[in-house]
């Protein structure tokens, strides 16, 4: 496992593996196909450091210090697409703009994110999202000036949080989601965290870059995969 001593090593680290090509490698959280005319989209991959928002046990075991964090948001309700998920912030590319300015504009008009602050570690490579028919391109980025952010659109977000990454690795918060559509089944990592007093269920897409990062890092810890979660 990597320790690292702070949050710059943690910036480190993920600025690395933003130029690694062989991350995320094998792409195991597609559920169906794409289909003809798919639409490339980005979302932002944001961490940082918020001293305020401490996580819930110690966390001095863990491959990253406690007050690393991650931008979250649940989607509304009332969205056509993955509505009321947790997600990172994005959406589509719009014309004759590139992927990280997408994504940026994109977190800036969800949660009014200042974007100035932040430094683009790097585009990582696309991945397929059949449910919506896009190409999402994650774009990693490290917060170094915070700025306060919130929902800007209720009918775009719900809820905006930073959620502590020692959150997220904390093995207790750790399940297989299990999705039944008729015949198929579709198994994927997900988390249950409380942030801010409200429980988030994170799983999905979003779940897949979490899991793929965590595991590239080494930042995982043991956790009992035979913990289902059944999805609705």
């Amino acid at each position: 496992m990597n320790h690292p001593g702070g949050s710059e090593a943690a910036r480190a680290q993920l600025a690395a593996l933003a130029r690694d090509p062989a991350f995320p490698g094998a792409w195991a959280h597609a559920r169906g196909e794409l289909a003809a005319g798919a639409r490339p989209a980005a979302v932002l991959v944001l961490f940082g450091v918020l001293d305020a928002l401490a996580a819930d046990h110690t966390a001095q075991h863990l491959a990253v210090s406690h007050d690393l964090d991650v931008l979250l948001l649940q989607r509304a309700a009332t969205l056509s697409s993955h509505a009321g998920q947790v997600a990172f912030p994005g959406g589509r590319v719009d014309h004759r703009e590139d992927e990280v300015t997408a994504a940026l504009r994109e977190a800036r008009e969800e949660t009014g994110l200042a974007t100035d602050g932040v430094e683009v570690l790097g585009a990582l490579s696309p991945l397929p999202m059949p449910v919506s028919n896009h190409v999402v391109t994650p774009v990693l980025g490290w917060w170094r000036s915070p700025s306060p952010v919130g929902v800007v659109d209720a009918g775009e977000s719900a809820y905006v949080f930073r959620a502590p990454v020692a959150d997220l690795l904390d093995p207790a918060h750790r399940y297989t989601a299990v999705l039944r559509r008729e015949s198929r089944v579709w198994r994927g990592p997900a988390w249950l965290v409380t942030v801010d007093g409200v429980e988030q269920l994170v799983w999905g897409f979003t779940g897949g870059i979490l899991d793929a990062l965590f595991n590239h890092l080494g930042w995982t810890e043991p956790w009992d995969r035979g913990r289902e979660l059944e999805l609705e």
